[in-house]
């Protein structure tokens, strides 16, 4: 920690404006490990005895398990916003899928730069412009073969043409976006997932450990389409019981796909079939399996080089996928499947904090403010994320009471909505056409019942309603009048605070 820091920390302590106790402590490395587009029911610690996961497990084991962690805006540029800033969607600008801006008054890499780390991203980013760093002292992207920049290539897809020169890296033939799914047709090394943990295993196996603190990003671009795992991973899914999507009472209108060979590959709704689904969530859950060796080999490197339990590691998703669940694919939607991520924090070993489960409403805007805390820096007031110590430590204000989600217009007019949770209830508006739904996630996990005209869930409505009316008044008119929530004309991709380049 450098002097400053030092000076600021002892100034906070003495007037009495630290809650932290970092700053008595050596600063931790930390590790962000996460993935893209994984639900929180596809990992093994979550209670799915179908996902072989026993690495992001034992990380679980050892640490923290939020249970009900959420994407706010569960499309991966919006998400990975609210990951960057620790802010709301409303607050950093983007409600629903676009760019994000190439800079931000809050940046997590320049942020825990400035409190002293050394900080370097691997893999997936998808920010813009691509080589927009946001103060990382170096990254390597693996960007999945998006070319938003014009002459960009990834630093994997340079890797793979210096390892096998004029190979196809798309040979698998399924698309980004593609909800088939087929086995990886190049051989395992080749693979962007082995690729994202080899460079990190060896960035880590190289670090200096006795200069600066390390902040190191592991991106994985899986287990997001193509699913497309080694053969080797399938195979430890042939006799596994995949679970069948979910299908709800209210959800039947979704079903009108009938054929699956006469329609798109990356269709977001239609009934394609059970078999369908499921022969997609066992390579899907194999993607995952593979991640979740990297991640072994990645913890396998941290103790090698005594760095493990020195280390604070996050491991988190941008975003969900419903595989079919409501008869919904891909992202963008209120439902548990594309809003609920796997949420996990391995505390450093000085913290000394008991490991178990916690179900308290987090999301990925907590995750900075959890950095700059451990980091021993001061919090911004106002950074609408909250340091995750205070669900762990004492001498912290009281949690939130909901965590809001919402998405601007996606795949269809009506799929436009804000939506409310505490992780035991959810309420969901949508904006376009003025309806709502309810759901009671404690005893209807998978959302089947849609709560919102039963009697004995009214007072629940009402509350729900009232607290949503609460949460969007700051919008103005277009989002509340009277008193009472608007109907929108029409969808608002980016909010008022997005930066103006």
């Amino acid at each position: 920690m450098n002097s400053l820091t030092n000076l600021k920390c002892a100034i906070a302590v003495t007037a009495g404006l630290c809650t932290s106790t970092a700053y008595a402590q050596k600063q931790p490395h930390i590790i962000l490990i996460m993935t893209d587009q994984q639900r929180s029911d596809a990992i093994g610690c979550m209670g799915n005895e179908a996902v072989i996961s026993p690495h992001t497990d034992a990380l679980a084991a050892e640490g923290t398990l939020f249970t009900k962690g959420y994407s706010s805006c569960p499309s991966s540029t919006p998400a990975r916003a609210g990951l960057l800033t620790g802010m709301s969607p409303w607050h950093h600008g983007m409600l629903g899928y676009g760019k994000q801006a190439s800079s931000y008054t809050y940046e997590m890499p320049r942020m825990l730069k400035e409190a002293g780390y050394f900080t370097f991203g691997i893999g997936k980013m998808h920010w813009n412009p691509q080589r927009t760093k946001h103060g990382f002292d170096g990254t390597l992207l693996d960007e999945s073969g998006r070319i938003e920049d014009e002459n960009f290539t990834s630093d994997y897809r340079q890797w793979l043409q210096i390892k096998a020169p004029g190979i196809n890296p798309d040979a698998t033939g399924v698309g980004w976006n593609d909800h088939g799914a087929s086995v990886y047709k190049l051989p395992e090394e080749l693979h962007p997932t082995y690729w994202t943990g080899e460079m990190a295993c060896e960035f880590i196996s190289n670090y200096d450990t006795s200069g600066k603190p390390l902040f190191l990003k592991v991106s994985f671009a899986r287990p997001h389409s193509p699913y497309d795992p080694p053969q080797r991973y399938i195979d430890m899914y042939k006799d596994v019981n995949i679970p069948a999507p979910a299908a709800g009472d209210w959800c039947v209108r979704y079903a009108d796909l009938k054929d699956p060979a006469t329609a798109a590959k990356d269709a977001p709704y239609g009934n394609f079939g059970d078999e369908y689904a499921r022969n997609s969530r066992r390579h899907y859950y194999a993607n995952i399996t593979f991640i979740d060796d990297q991640i072994g080999r990645i913890v396998d490197m941290l103790k090698e080089k005594g760095m493990y339990d020195d280390a604070l590691i996050l491991f988190v998703s941008d975003h969900g996928d419903m595989m079919g669940d409501h008869y919904h694919w891909r992202k963008t939607y209120p439902y548990e499947g594309s809003s609920h991520v796997p949420y996990i924090v391995k505390w450093p070993a000085a913290d000394h904090v008991k490991p178990g489960e916690i179900d308290a409403p987090v999301e990925l805007r907590d995750i900075l403010p959890t950095f700059l805390d451990a980091a021993g820096t001061q919090v911004p007031t106002d950074m609408d994320g909250r340091p995750l110590q205070a669900l762990v430590k004492e001498g912290y204000e009281p949690w939130r009471e909901y965590i809001d989600l919402e998405h601007a217009t996606c795949y269809s007019k009506d799929n436009y909505w804000c939506a409310l949770t505490d992780g035991k209830i959810k309420y969901i508006w949508n904006l376009n056409n003025g309806t709502e739904q309810l759901f009671d996630l404690t005893k209807d996990p998978l959302e089947l019942h849609d709560a919102a005209n039963d009697k004995k869930y009214k007072k629940q409505l009402e509350k729900m309603r009232g607290a949503m009316v609460n949460h969007l008044s700051e919008r103005g008119e277009e989002f509340v009048k009277d008193g009472k929530l608007a109907v929108r004309k029409s969808t608002l991709l980016y909010s008022p605070n997005f930066p103006k380049e």
